[in-house]
């Protein structure tokens, strides 16, 4: 709670306007959804925890417990695209101090769950209530448009996401390679390059080599995509020697550490929860990204507690 409190000082304006209560600052409020979601409470639960743990709110000089109204207006006032972009590159800088970063990350996309209910006994339940197949599918490309899905690049030395996009609905992972590459390097900087970047075939493109080669002078580094029937070798020059580099094992090579990517989705959800507990689609977007956040904050926690422990020794 301390650290998210200072990383919003930093970066956050002390309150919304002069004309406020004051009653809390912005970093104040900040820290107390960082607390829900580390916690995975809801609102009127993340209140009654602080109210049960005083010495929390005085640890960063709030002199009572805001309620959930309170907080559930600062999830939506604090969390949005600039404001969250100002902590990332604080929290990347931070991690840039302590000489956690490498040069390689990875970029890789998952899908959470709406509820409490796994994905699998919702798909058995639709399969038997349904009396024919066509009903069934149509079903299921329903459900999968409201699906939110969360595209991460990630530091594959320390786990720690670089950049992030969150959107509704299950559709290719292509467009997400440039924004999300982009926001990397200038993220991390020239003061420590990002050289190398991994991608699995949902990202496989000619256009995605172009940009992250020509325009970022990144070497990227995309497993080919199955092709159809009919289709014949690839044309493009860069699809060509993916090809030629990354056939057969690649354990031990660079493209070996793709994985991390994955590691970091599993990460994520088993300590944060598999799923959102907001309904609408801009809440399940700035839920996805406070996730983002808090998860770097726990890195960052972790680090600098190894940091103190081999220094005492």
């Amino acid at each position: 709670m301390c650290f998210a409190h200072a990383l919003a000082r930093q970066c956050l304006p002390r309150y919304s306007c002069k004309f406020s209560r004051h009653d809390y600052t912005r970093a104040q409020l900040f820290a107390c959804l960082v607390v829900r979601e580390h916690q995975n409470k809801s609102y009127r639960g993340v209140e009654a925890l602080l109210r049960d743990c005083p010495h929390w709110c005085r640890g960063i000089g709030m002199k009572r417990v805001p309620d959930h109204n309170t907080l559930w207006r600062a999830f939506a006032a604090l969390l949005g695209e600039t404001q969250v972009g100002r902590l990332m590159d604080r929290l990347t800088r931070w991690m840039q101090l302590l000489k956690a970063l490498g040069e390689t990350c990875a970029i890789d996309s998952t899908i959470d769950d709406t509820h409490h209910r796994s994905r699998h006994y919702e798909h058995r339940c639709r399969h038997h209530a349904a009396k024919d197949k066509i009903s069934v599918n149509r079903r299921r490309s329903a459900t999968a448009r409201r699906l939110p899905k969360l595209s991460l690049c990630v530091d594959v030395a320390s786990h720690v996401i670089l950049a992030a996009a969150a959107r509704v609905g299950v559709c290719s992972d292509q467009r997400d390679w440039p924004p999300l590459l982009a926001a990397s390097v200038r993220r991390v900087g020239p003061q420590q390059q990002l050289r190398t970047a991994l991608g699995d075939a949902g990202f496989d493109s000619h256009r995605n080599h172009a940009v992250a080669r020509e325009q970022l002078g990144v070497r990227s580094l995309i497993k080919l995509s199955r092709p159809r029937p009919g289709d014949g070798p690839p044309t493009s020059r860069y699809r060509l020697l993916m090809g030629k580099t990354l056939s057969g094992s690649q354990k031990g090579k660079p493209y070996g550490q793709r994985a991390q990517a994955e590691t970091v989705n599993s990460m994520m959800k088993r300590n944060l929860g598999p799923h959102l507990r907001a309904r609408t689609v801009q809440g399940r977007k700035k839920e996805q990204m406070l996730r983002v956040l808090t998860h770097n904050l726990m890195l960052f926690l972790s680090r600098t507690d190894g940091e103190k422990d081999h220094a005492e020794d």
